[in-house]
């Protein structure tokens, strides 16, 4: 079993910038790929950004220039640095892990975005 926690999450104004952070313990295997998806109240779950063990980044077009996405393997944690925040980047941000064939998931973190 893997767990996986978030931080970071918090209220900020249009423009501003949030760093998540994810950490993950348990049985994690050296090759896996960790990513962000977020959920927007009354929409569905969709990929933010991922990254493998080995480095490879992807990243949702709405996000591109303007969310970066990385981790220490040494620590297991994944981190996301968002910037230039939009009010329709509001959401709950889930940390995920996928590693051979198993997925696992975060519970959780509110990023809302407002003046």
């Amino acid at each position: 079993q893997v767990q996986l926690v978030e931080s970071g999450g918090g209220l900020v104004q249009p423009g501003g910038s949030l760093r998540l952070s994810c950490a993950a313990s348990g049985s994690i295997f050296s090759i896996n790929t960790m990513g962000w998806y977020r959920q927007a109240p009354g929409k569905q779950r969709e990929l933010v950004a991922g990254i493998t063990s080995g480095g490879s980044t992807n990243y949702a077009d709405f996000v591109k220039g303007r969310f970066t996405i990385s981790r220490d393997n040494g620590k297991n944690t994944v981190f996301l640095q968002m910037n230039s925040l939009k009010p329709e980047d509001t959401a709950v941000y889930y940390c995920n892990m996928k590693e051979y064939g198993m997925s696992y998931w975060g519970k959780g973190t509110l990023v809302t975005v407002s003046s």
